[in-house]
Parts: C-alpha cells; sequence; structure tokens
C-alpha cells in the first residue's frame, strides 16, 4: 500500500473520530477536506498567535446579521468559546462553533500562516575581537531546523575551504569553530538546549551511537552543489568523544576533486618537485611522507599516485578509511579497529603483483618490515609515517627494523610536510624587520646554498581585507626533503657507531637538505607567507 492511501485512511479515521465527538458535545461537526483549500479566509478577527494558542480557526465573518463562524477542535478551552460568544454578543453578532479535525485546523493554518521560505545569509569569518559578526550567526543557526542546520554547515563550510568543523560541547552552550587555512575561528554558538537533537542528527547520519561511553569514528558523503551549479561529493570523517558536558565531535571534510590532485598544483619548490619526479620516473624502493594530522600528507600522496597512474602499471592502496576515490587504482579499506593490520593485508596485497602499493601509515614494526621487504623487491612503497622531521622519522625507522644492510637501499626518500597560510599578494605589505629578526633569519639560512641577499633582507605583513580577514588565502606547502644517499645509508648499514636524529639532521644538511624550519623562512623572504605563520606551524 502506498504512502498516499496511509494517510487517506488515517484521515478518514480521524474525522470519523471527530463526527462522533461533535455528536457527543452537542456541535455540528464539518468535514473540512472538502473546503480547506477553497473556503475563503476571516481576516482580520483573531492573530495567528491567538489562533495557534486556541486551536481554532475564524471561518466567515458575520454579514446581514449571520453570526460569526469558528472552527474549533477538541483542544480549544471552553472558557475561550464562552470568551468569543460574550465578545461578539456584545457587538450584537452571534457566534456559531464547528467542530474540526485536527487535521483540519493544520490544513487552515498554513493557509492563515504559509511556511516562511528561509534564505539563510553566508557564514562570515570574524576578525580578532568581532563578537557582533559571531552573535549574527549564532542567531541564524539557532534559527535552522537541527535536520538541515548539518547542511547549511557542511554547505557553508564547503565555500569557506574549511578543513574540519568543531562542535563543543560547554556548560551553557555549544561552540562551533571551523578550521580554516590550518587556523581555528570561532564561528557560532549554539543554545545547549539544542545538544540531544544535534548529536541525534550527527549520530544518525555518521552511524555512531549518540550514548556512547567512549571515542567513535564515523563516515558521512554528501554532495555539494557550488556557486556555479556543479555538483560535487564532499567525504566527512567524523570523530566523537565524551566530555564533561556531552560528546564532542569534530567533522573532517575530505572536498574531493580529482582534477586537484596533481603535483602541478601544490606549489612544490624546484628543488623539491625534481626529487619527487625522479622517484615518480623510476618507481621503485620506499618514499615515506611524515608531518602532522593537516599537514596535506594524504593530498601530496595522492597526487604522487595520481602521477603514477598509467596503463601500464597496477596501483593498490591500503586505507584507514579511504579519504579519496581515484579511478584506475584498486583501494582496499583496513579497519583496523577491527582487527585488522596494515602488516597482514600488504601481504595478501603483494601477492596480486601490484607495481605500486600505498600503505595508509606505518605504526608497528610488522608492517614496516614487510613494507620494506616489498620495496627491495621491485615495488614501489609509499606510506606515512608520525615524526615531526625527516631526520626524525628515519631515526625511528631504525628503531622499528634495527641496523639491516639489505634494508639501506630501499628506503630512498622521507619527506616531511607541513602547511603555512599564503599571504595575499593583492594586499600584503612590505616591510623591514628589526634587527634582531634579521639575526635570526641569517642563522637559520646559515650554509644554504642559493640563499638569497641576507644583507638587505624584506619581509611582508598581512593586510586584512573583506576577502581575507586576517590578510591570509589558501596555504602553502613547505618541505623537508632528505634523500637517502649513501652518508644516510650508512646509518642503515650500521656504519656509524651513534644513531640518533641529531646526527641524522646533521649529515642531511651536509648532503644538501633543506630543513622544514629553512625552507618556511625562504618562503617568508618570497613574500609568500610571513615568519609569524612560519613559527606558528614549524
Amino acid at each position: 500500500m502506498d504512502e498516499q492511501k496511509i494517510q487517506q485512511q488515517r484521515r478518514e479515521g480521524e474525522e470519523k473520530a471527530t463526527r462522533e465527538r461533535a455528536a457527543i458535545v452537542g456541535l455540528q461537526y464539518l468535514d473540512a477536506r472538502e473546503v480547506e483549500e477553497s473556503l475563503p479566509l476571516a481576516e482580520d478577527v483573531l492573530t495567528t498567535e491567538q489562533m495557534y494558542k486556541g486551536k481554532l480557526v475564524p471561518l466567515g465573518i458575520g454579514a446581514e446579521e449571520k453570526p460569526y463562524r469558528f472552527g474549533v477542535t477538541t483542544q480549544t478551552p471552553q472558557s475561550l468559546v464562552n470568551t468569543l460568544q460574550k465578545d461578539y454578543g456584545d457587538k450584537g453578532f452571534g457566534t456559531q462553533f464547528l467542530l474540526i479535525s485536527t487535521s483540519g485546523f493544520k490544513a487552515f493554518m498554513r493557509r492563515y500562516d504559509p511556511p516562511k521560505v528561509v534564505v539563510y545569509d553566508d557564514i562570515k569569518i570574524a576578525k580578532e575581537g568581532d563578537s557582533d559578526t559571531i552573535s549574527s550567526v549564532s542567531e541564524t543557526l539557532n534559527s535552522v531546523s537541527t535536520d538541515r542546520l548539518f547542511d547549511y554547515l557542511l554547505t557553508q563550510a564547503d565555500k569557506l575551504g574549511a578543513s574540519d568543523i568543531h562542535i563543543e560541547n560547554e556548560r551553557n552552550q555549544i561552540r562551533i569553530r571551523m578550521r580554516i587555512d590550518g587556523a581555528l575561528h570561532a564561528v557560532a554558538t549554539l543554545e545547549k538546549e539544542r545538544y540531544r537533537t544535534i548529536i541525534g542528527e550527527l549520530a544518525s547520519r555518521a552511524n555512531v551511537s549518540s550514548a556512547a561511553n567512549e571515542p567513535q569514528s564515523g563516515h558521512i558523503q554528501k554532495e555539494i552543489e557550488g556557486e556555479d551549479g556543479a555538483q560535487h561529493l564532499l567525504n566527512l570523517r567524523v570523530e566523537t568523544v565524551p566530555t564533561m558536558y556531552g560528546q564532542d565531535a569534530v567533522l573532517r571534510l575530505f572536498n574531493f576533486n580529482e582534477s586537484l590532485l596533481n603535483l602541478d598544483l601544490l606549489g612544490i619548490p624546484e628543488k623539491q618537485r625534481k626529487e619527487i619526479d625522479e622517484i615518480v620516473s623510476h618507481p621503485r624502493g620506499m618514499v615515506l611522507m611524515v608531518g602532522p594530522t593537516g599537514s596535506g600528507k594524504s593530498t601530496t600522496l595522492y597526487s604522487m599516485l595520481n602521477a603514477l597512474n598509467t596503463p601500464d602499471r597496477k596501483l593498490i592502496t591500503l586505507e584507514d578509511p579511504i579519504e579519496y576515490g581515484l579511478p584506475g587504482i584498486t583501494q582496499i579499506p583496513i579497519d583496523t579497529t577491527g582487527g585488522q593490520s596494515f602488516g597482514e593485508s600488504l601481504r595478501s596485497v603483494l601477492r596480486l603483483d601490484p607495481d605500486v602499493v600505498m600503505v595508509g601509515e606505518i605504526r608497528d614494526q610488522d608492517t614496516a618490515r614487510t613494507a620494506i621487504q616489498a620495496s627491495i623487491t621491485g615495488h614501489l612503497v609509499l606510506s606515512t609515517f608520525h615524526a615531526n622531521s625527516a631526520s626524525a622519522a628515519f631515526s625511528r625507522m631504525i628503531d622499528l627494523i634495527g641496523v639491516n644492510p639489505i634494508f639501506s637501499s630501499a628506503i630512498r626518500l622521507v619527506i616531511a610536510q607541513r602547511l603555512v597560510r599564503r599571504l595575499v599578494d593583492e594586499t600584503k605589505e612590505e616591510y623591514e624587520p628589526d634587527e634582531a629578526t634579521k639575526k635570526y633569519v641569517r642563522s637559520v639560512l646559515e650554509g644554504v646554498p642559493d640563499a638569497p641577499d641576507l644583507e638587505n633582507i624584506k619581509l611582508w605583513r598581512p593586510r586584512p581585507s573583506d576577502d581575507a580577514p586576517f590578510g591570509y588565502k589558501d596555504r602553502l606547502v613547505i618541505m623537508e626533503q632528505m634523500v637517502v644517499s649513501d652518508p644516510i645509508q650508512a646509518f642503515l648499514r650500521g656504519d656509524v657507531a651513534e644513531v640518533h636524529t641529531e646526527l641524522i639532521e646533521k649529515t642531511a644538511k651536509e648532503n644538501g637538505m633543506q630543513t622544514l624550519l629553512q625552507s618556511g623562512i625562504l618562503a617568508a623572504l618570497r613574500g609568500e607567507t610571513t615568519i609569524e605563520e612560519v613559527n606558528r606551524v614549524i
């Protein structure tokens, strides 16, 4: 039975019950179905607030000594009926009350008080100290129905280029923040009363529990329509954690646009780009990407995969979870919380004869050893690793796999990466730094080949505008690339008695590596970002 027939049967039952009730209380019954769309509405008799409160509607104006007619429901207070009878009696008119069903009342009210089509303003990011903007956005969000709240937030976050949305419970309110270009910005505060409906809606969409006592992970996919009308898929990873005042949530946005996963669009400096191109041209060995969450590791790795994705190669990825779906690549989800491991899955995948394998993350000795064994048998293995720098990653890898001459030629490149906010070229302003800053810049860049003129140092500062309230727009990749040449391999072969991060970094710098800090300072000298931003991130 279809939905329309079910609704008709329910309405028929409601009208029958109303007709029977009318006979009991001695009122005339009106089947509103026959007139609810056609009966002329009586204007200026009662306000919509009075109608909602009293659960009744005026059905016609008294004229030519005809009485005023009201449609009342079983919920209309008798005291209100008595008041209307007296008021209109005193004015010389009579009154007539007809009993209508609740559905009939709602149908009349949709005509008296049509649903408003609300157009919500775009969210604006408040400048420092701008509480008015936050109050305005808060007022908008508090007026949005819960089922539309998430759609509105996701659409706005996507439009603003946010990487994640933070929903945080405080004692008397819910705080909404968005991370834009790597920096968190307060967006709005919601009434605490909305917590249960908000967490319920989130739980339903992300397939997590609204009453869990432990952290949870979920996933949401949503089609977003851009201003040009084009649709794109927004992937969200949802993380929830119980706190003192309720479950906090972070929604990480992965704005999937395959055309942007391109090494040419990442703005990688020429020297480092040549080293990546060498790997792509001769795909063998192992490449490690290191950096914290949100440093763009996945984007760089996927861009490398795209460059490697040719018809003559088989590419397989092992991911927890899959962040982007790429055509032409076999992508395998790994549920590490459900007992699966990257090491076991990698051993199975190698039987499929891949040319390139991406392992989502190396977390343990088993995965590290399996990945390196794969890389010395003709495969290219790409993976991420948790460490602060390329040298620290190499030192940690030695701790995991031990000193091993066989593995010394397996690891070809270790890339540490960060993202810094990019200055807006049209508004940035040049200035001459003080002597302390100049001295700092010279000390950081000491010994860097091809360093710019360090006698006449010029830097830039952001200047806010309407389009960029903080003077920054988009982000810039800062890379530290350690090519594993013979002097670095010596640490893995056991040729060096003492192995530690500082010594590995010193050796790498002597062989031409630019550190993250050096790369960041050089970007600041080129006017792409600021010293303050580099120090904030690196």
